[in-house]
């Protein structure tokens, strides 16, 4: 099947195509209907009526973008007339909830009036909090979007015109870095005189660019004062009129720095490419087909040439979805009244300044495994990139406030908000970033016991960049600094070195500890050169607070120096692993899931306050259950009493500050009608997001069944029950989860 046929049948399969309506609020009860339409909605309608600003508080215009089209100059496509466009429409409409979880409905628009579609627009501003215009044919959309801009007061963002311009000028951004030349001294030559080329041009303007170093291109050549005189070009195109000779594009691109293309495919050469500045900067944004291919322009010449166009499949794809997204959320979450020049700027460094930071695991592998570094071959970000959400659109809300054009929010916590962009992004984000931000409070020395593995240094890097922990890798301080030098991190990182440091009063600790385990005291030298041992004992020493292991090695292998150096705590008998598994509007802790292979009554016992414990450091109150296949004493038997026993101590025990009962089935444990309706008698009043298992088999397949069916995150595994912090990660874990292991191992050792 080809891509088309492929495509035709996406579209249709039922329901035909990309987009619903879903309700927000319960529906289930005639009390619901009736609050949610008549007689209950009078009243939110009469506080509208005395105060429209009030239609922000009760209903979702302040997340509604309204994508608006003629469907006039739809991308490679043309004029195909307003219905034919509505599949683009729903898809902008996907981009913008995927992207930003902002809700659209798209509108196309059967005319070919300007004033018409204008007037059209205007009146529906009491339903939408902002207006995407989309593939509307210049030279109208300039005027179309100046009037609604003039006359509304939600922003209107033409993104055809500004996205290119944004996107691009971030990759301008950044060549002129690379190329190590000033925004002011580029010569800049633009292929196409139309709204992207002419909006982009602009742009560029406010991001530095001398507006006599610009040179446009027509169809007719260079675009000269000359023609505009004799030929009538239009207004937007004699603004970018040139006091210099006409000429072709061949002529505008001899000695220029960048060059632009938003035009027709195929039109430059490499003869061409060979006439421009060391270093060029080529964006050809022509699709599908650019102004020249990335192979030719690559190969036209020996020096760095950076090459960005419209296509997925090649390096610095200029992709407008890095953009209208975000720069839409933080225009309505400070209820913005426009999208101005300020915002756009700042979304353009953000961007910028993003790729320039090191690439998440998750982001390579989306896109093939293919490296990914701050180079010519990487200038802007991907657009799967999660991170884009929270560093692009809190500049750009923080530029609006800054401009004067926030109606709201003008005293804006920029970390609580980053907190809130993070929680769309999924539970687990919002989860982590309580711990991480206790982490920022007082860092504490981590010890990464295999430090010379490269996601160990990306994550200690980004652990002292984010202010976190202070990191120390052990391992080969050679291959450690060539890593950090192949990789453009910027920071010097602390390491010990087994094979160099001077480790004889580790290694006496270690015989002191081990030698009535058979232990001697040369064993003691050879074992601390290994690192899981020298960092073991380095916490237990208080030479660090807290350590992480077990990328590299097998769980078992990786625990058993900790727990024989460190061991468990002076209240605890036995170490237990943890997973917190967030869901869209829930979170559970799973015990114990890696450690315990059978755990008797006391030991249950010990794992529930454990990971009580353990999730008020993520604040969250607990609510335990000790789970089995039996409820309440329905089955009798050893493997039903454990629970059972153990939940009845705790309960028992005034030091107990939670909820807690058992033995009782998974099912009972979380749904809260089984719990009120068949057992009111119960502890739990609500259901339990502390989940005990009866042993580690049914532990370990409960999380992971959670985790892949339940469409669940996993953060963990969590140790709990050591003496001092020590979290063993498991093999091919990401460098997102190494940081936040690390996180929850410094706020564990905050709170030693």
């Amino acid at each position: 099947m080809g891509l088309d046929d492929e495509s035709r049948e996406y579209h249709r399969a039922d329901p035909p195509g990309k987009i619903a309506i879903e309700t927000t609020k319960p529906t289930n009860t005639q009390r619901d209907l009736s609050l949610a339409y008549s007689p209950g909605v009078a009243a939110p309608c009469r506080d509208i009526d005395e105060d429209p600003e009030q239609a922000f508080s009760y209903t979702a215009k302040g997340n509604l973008v309204g994508v608006v089209s003629d469907g006039s100059a739809v991308l490679g496509l043309g004029d195909i007339g307003a219905q034919a466009s509505k599949p683009v429409m729903e898809g902008k409409g996907v981009l913008f909830k995927r992207f930003a979880d902002i809700d659209v409905f798209d509108v196309e628009l059967d005319t070919d009036d300007t004033d018409g579609m204008i007037e059209a627009i205007r009146m529906m501003e009491p339903t939408f909090g902002g207006i995407n215009l989309e593939d509307i044919a210049a030279p109208e959309c300039f005027e179309i979007e100046r009037r609604l801009s003039e006359e509304m007061d939600i922003p209107v963002f033409h993104d055809d015109q500004h996205g290119t311009a944004i996107i691009s000028g971030a990759a301008l951004v950044n060549a002129a870095r690379i190329a190590d030349k000033d925004l002011g001294d580029l010569d800049v030559v633009f292929s196409g005189a139309g709204a992207s080329a002419i909006a982009s041009a602009r742009f560029y303007e406010s991001l530095g660019v001398d507006e006599d170093n610009i040179v446009m291109c027509d169809s007719g050549g260079i675009i000269t004062t000359d023609r505009v005189e004799h030929e009538g070009l239009n207004k937007f195109k004699a603004e970018f009129a040139r006091d210099i000779p006409e000429g072709d594009l061949a002529d505008a691109m001899e000695g220029a720095d960048v060059f632009v293309g938003l035009s027709i495919g195929g039109i430059v050469d490499q003869e061409m490419v060979r006439s421009m500045a060391d270093d060029p900067a080529i964006f050809a944004m022509a699709n599908p087909d650019p102004e020249i291919s990335y192979e030719d322009a690559k190969d036209a010449r020996d020096d760095t040439v950076i090459m960005a166009t419209g296509r997925s499949d090649y390096p610095n794809q200029v992709n407008n979805v890095l953009g209208f997204p975000f720069i839409f959320r933080g225009a309505l979450d400070v209820r913005a009244t426009e999208i101005n020049e300020e915002m756009k700027v700042a979304a353009a460094e953000a961007l910028a300044e993003l790729a320039r930071e090191d690439v998440p695991d998750a982001v390579v592998k989306a896109y093939g495994d293919q490296p990914l570094q701050f180079g010519p071959d990487y200038i802007i970000p991907k657009p799967l990139d999660p991170r884009v959400l929270f560093e692009v659109t809190p500049a750009v809300a923080e530029a609006a406030i800054d401009s004067g054009v926030a109606r709201t929010d003008t005293d804006l916590d920029m970390d609580a908000y980053v907190e809130e962009l993070e929680a769309r992004l999924g539970k687990s984000r919002e989860m982590m970033r309580v711990v991480l931000n206790k982490a920022k409070n007082d860092p504490k020395r981590v010890v990464l016991a295999e430090g010379d593995d490269e996601k160990m240094i990306r994550a200690a890097a980004q652990l002292v960049d984010q202010g976190i922990a202070e990191p120390v890798l052990i391992g080969d301080g050679d291959d450690i600094a060539r890593t950090v030098d192949r990789l453009g991190l910027e920071f010097e990182p602390t390491v010990v070195d087994p094979s160099e440091g001077e480790l004889a009063a580790y290694a006496d600790r270690l015989y002191d500890l081990r030698k009535r385990n058979g232990v001697t005291r040369r064993e003691a030298g050879e074992l601390i050169r290994d690192g899981n041992y020298l960092g073991s004992v380095m916490v237990e020493m208080g030479d660090a607070d807290a350590m992480l292991t077990g990328l590299t090695h097998h769980y078992p292998s990786a625990l058993r120096p900790p727990l024989k150096v460190i061991g468990t705590a002076p209240d605890a008998n036995y170490a237990a692993g943890v997973y917190m598994l967030t869901f869209k509007n829930r979170v559970v802790f799973c015990a114990d899931a890696t450690v315990n292979f059978d755990p008797d009554a006391d030991a249950l016992e010990e794992i529930t306050r454990h990971t009580a414990e353990l999730a008020r450091s993520f604040n969250v109150e607990p609510r335990a259950a000790l789970l089995s296949y039996s409820n309440f004493g329905s089955v009798d038997t050893d493997a039903t009493r454990a629970p059972r026993e153990a939940a009845s101590r705790l309960r028992d025990d005034p030091t107990v500050e939670f909820p807690v009962d058992g033995e009782m089935q998974a099912d009972t444990a979380v749904v809260e009608d089984i719990l009120e309706g068949t057992y009111e008698f119960s502890d739990l009043d609500d259901p339990a997001n502390v989940l005990v298992f009866p042993n580690l088999e049914a532990g370990n397949i409960a999380y992971k069944l959670l985790h892949r069916l339940g469409n669940a995150e996993a953060i963990g595994p969590m140790l709990v029950g050591m003496d001092k912090p020590v979290h063993v990660l498991q093999r091919g874990d990401e460098v997102k989860d190494i940081v936040n292991l690390a996180g929850v191992a410094v706020v564990d050792a905050q709170n030693e």
